[in-house]
């Protein structure tokens, strides 16, 4: 039997008539106030009607299938197609292991235990797992990125969600993988200038971790720097956090500013991102797995 994969995203609405029962899956079934949903249909306007999350995904789904010649599966942690279908459609093309690979670099029990949870539950043990917890430090991955930014006539500032600043104290390693990252890019890439911002930060009453992209604008700012290169190291694909909290936030901040704001392009499809995680799916089959 071969192995199967399965790519592992956070999900988007397709439609407008989405955005309430979507949101409503982030909060567990609480309820959505109106305002929220809202604010979010308007962001959605903006980038022009919907998130291009599903055609990215689909498209890196498709490029690594043809790469390994093994069929690749997606699942989605907040919508459709979820993990739990893309599991049984695996399953029924007999797989008898599953490498489960989430399309986010960095681990965080708060983000990428959340998807191996919802794996291991849909799996029940009827295949063999093998999942990626991280990938941050993945050779390929980042000299992708440092081929971005290299020669970048700008302060480069790395980005990448934030989470609740709680997770420090918990000892979470979130926040020291995206430096890791960032220091290890810079150094592929000779850049002389650069720095670490979050973005995107989620309105929960709590502290969440810093700083800003926005606040980083306005520190780069009073600091004389007059141009900008963003490059988010935490999101492999153009969706709402790209499209809406860079494009268009940060780039109207920017304006206000007098800065001059360019953004990297998303990896997406690129071909040697996908052959990098190519590299990293056959490493992952050819550890054996623990006990």
């Amino acid at each position: 039997m071969k192995p199967a994969i399965l790519l592992m995203a956070y999900g988007s609405p397709s439609r407008a008539e989405d955005i309430r029962p979507y949101l409503e899956d982030i909060r567990e079934g609480r309820p959505v106030s109106d305002a929220a949903v809202e604010e979010l249909t308007e962001r959605y306007r903006r980038i022009g009607g919907r998130s291009p999350l599903d055609d990215a995904t689909e498209g890196q789904r498709a490029a690594l299938e043809r790469e390994l010649d093994l069929p690749v599966y997606v699942g989605m942690k907040h919508w459709r197609p979820r993990i739990a279908e893309a599991v049984e459609h695996a399953l029924a093309g007999g797989a008898g292991t599953i490498v489960g690979l989430v399309l986010a670099p960095h681990y965080s029990r708060l983000s990428v235990q959340g998807y191996r949870e919802r794996l291991e539950a849909a799996l029940q043990g009827r295949a063999e797992l093998r999942f990626v917890e991280s990938w941050h430090t993945h050779e390929p991955y980042l000299e992708v990125l440092a081929d971005r930014v290299r020669d970048a006539e700008a302060h480069v500032v790395f980005t990448a969600h934030s989470l609740p600043a709680r997770i420090i104290d918990e000892g979470d390693p979130y926040r020291d993988q995206l430096l890791e990252t960032s220091r290890l890019i810079a150094e592929r890439a000779g850049l002389r200038s650069w720095s670490f911002a979050f973005q995107s930060e989620s309105r929960t009453g709590e502290p969440w971790l810093g700083p800003d992209i926005l606040d980083e604008l306005d520190a780069h700012h009073a600091k004389g720097i007059e141009r900008v290169l963003v490059c988010p190291i935490g999101f492999v694909s153009d969706h709402l956090e790209i499209l809406w909290d860079l494009d268009v936030e940060a780039a109207e901040r920017a304006v206000e500013l007098g800065l001059d704001l360019e953004r990297v392009e998303s990896l997406n499809d690129d071909p040697a991102f996908i052959r990098g995680l190519a590299e990293l799916v056959r490493q992952t089959i050819s550890v054996p797995s623990a006990g």
